[in-house]
């Protein structure tokens, strides 16, 4: 199992572009091997928001192993070929270690409804999947073409290619027990799932989430399977059984999450500084 960080693009003290590459540099030097943003654009309110791609170009710059991305970017609300430009610009410039990881979206009124942005959640997943056709299709170095319902695109040819062949992989979100968000990841690289109103993701559910993907996935490549978390680094023995409980079930990531909620700034960086529950 590997071990990552996702933290806020927003809020305080997290909408501060500075911060969060002091606290990658810090996750790297502490062993953890990823580091994730939130990919929130928010219209109706006042507390700081940075874009996510940018703070990861930077984070890219300053570190050297961990894996970067979004976690989640809503691709209904981006142009596709805009997100291709940016992931593989991404994976060129942290030489081969960025994941791009997509969903739906929430916040519907802030993310979505403040910019006359498409809310309705089957339209948006109808989009997201032609924008992952398209977002693979642009990282061939060939000729591309698509016609769907919401987007087109005619013999566009975009270089370079991604450093990771053959494409960044794919991490989809998924609400559990839903089976389409599921259907949907088995054709990629890793599933992101959530619980809705079924309860948490104990390592019971999140081994029958393995075995469902197991039965949708048509290929034998490497899939991912994120566990989101929360540890506090001091109660080891009990922390490491946890995590490897969840292993066992079929998680490849822990997932640490960080919010505003969780404590002061203080607080987070001596968790992230004390390192991953290996």
């Amino acid at each position: 199992m590997k071990f990552g960080l996702m933290l806020p693009n927003k809020g305080y003290p997290y909408g501060d572009p500075h911060l969060l590459l002091e606290l990658a540099v810090s996750a790297e030097q502490a062993g953890w091997e990823g580091f994730f943003l939130w990919d929130h654009i928010g219209g109706d309110h006042d507390f700081p928001t940075v874009d996510p791609w940018v703070c990861l170009g930077g984070i890219a710059s300053q570190t050297k192993s961990m894996r970067l991305g979004t976690m989640v970017t809503p691709l209904s609300r981006r142009r596709p070929w805009k997100v291709a430009r940016e992931i593989v610009t991404l994976d060129q410039l942290s030489h081969g270690r960025a994941v791009l990881g997509v969903g739906l979206g929430d916040l519907a009124n802030k993310d979505f409804k403040a910019f006359g942005e498409t809310t309705g959640p089957r339209t948006r997943a109808r989009m997201l999947d032609e924008s992952l056709e398209i977002i693979a299709g642009l990282q061939s170095g060939h000729p591309f073409s698509f016609t769907g319902k919401h987007y087109q695109v005619t013999e566009a040819m975009f270089m370079p290619v991604p450093v990771q062949s053959p494409r960044v992989p794919v991490w989809v979100a998924a609400h559990w027990p839903f089976k389409r968000p599921l259907q949907r990841a088995a054709r990629w690289d890793g599933v992101l799932p959530r619980q809705w109103s079924a309860g948490p993701i104990t390592p019971a559910v999140l081994g029958e989430i393995a075995n469902t993907i197991s039965r949708y996935r048509k290929v034998d490549t490497p899939f991912d399977i994120i566990k989101y978390g929360l540890t506090e680094g001091k109660n080891l023995a009990q922390e490491r059984a946890l995590v490897q409980a969840y292993g066992a079930a079929g998680a490849t990531w822990w997932i640490e999450e960080i919010f505003s909620g969780r404590g002061t700034l203080k607080k987070i960086q001596d968790r992230i500084d004390a390192g991953p529950p290996h």
